[in-house]
């Protein structure tokens, strides 16, 4: 077991995806379910992300290891959604099962597209499907320099549970 700890209290439902919504630059963006049909699709997002972008070594770099992380991302009780402009994946999101009853929560924008409300939508049509598929705990870790995440975590509920590291370390219930 762990000893991560995660608010008492569930927080109100999310929406459920597929959705789509305008986006702050007036773009139409798809959310959907993945599944393994969206492989390539997602390999050609990562191949094309910003290695600014990149947060405590993911995604990787290079395709071969790109793909290798993907795999390891469409396993057994993983949930990804992703976000679609004009029928290109420009968002990720995942909730990966910790192997202790919580899941792990990672999110990916490519470069273009941040700061125009996707990252918004696409977490939240994440924790909808979580919470449609039973999923109950969700933690993640983020920079602590890296404000405007955390400020949207605790804008959707998350709660600090762990501020020791150069990382912290926030928990929902849904």
């Amino acid at each position: 077991m762990t000893d991560r700890t995660y608010p008492d209290e569930p927080v109100d439902s999310f929406p459920e995806p597929p959705d789509s919504f305008t986006d702050g630059e007036g773009r139409t963006i798809g959310i959907e379910p993945a599944d393994a049909d969206d492989f390539e699709a997602l390999v050609d997002m990562y191949v094309d992300f910003d290695p600014a972008d990149r947060a405590q070594g993911i995604p990787p770099v290079d395709e071969e290891p790109i793909r290798e992380w993907l795999d390891a991302l469409f396993v057994e009780g993983a949930l990804n959604v992703v976000a679609r402009h004009d029928g290109r994946v420009v968002g990720h999101a995942l909730l990966m099962p910790d192997g202790h009853g919580a899941y792990e929560l990672a999110v990916f924008v490519l470069h273009d597209y941040q700061g125009a409300g996707i990252g918004t939508e696409l977490l939240k049509e994440l924790l909808g499907h979580g919470q449609a598929e039973g999923v109950e705990q969700v933690w993640l870790t983020v920079e602590r320099w890296n404000d405007p995440a955390i400020a949207l975590y605790r804008k959707l509920g998350f709660e600090t549970s762990d501020a020791e590291s150069f990382e912290l370390e926030m928990s929902i219930r849904l």
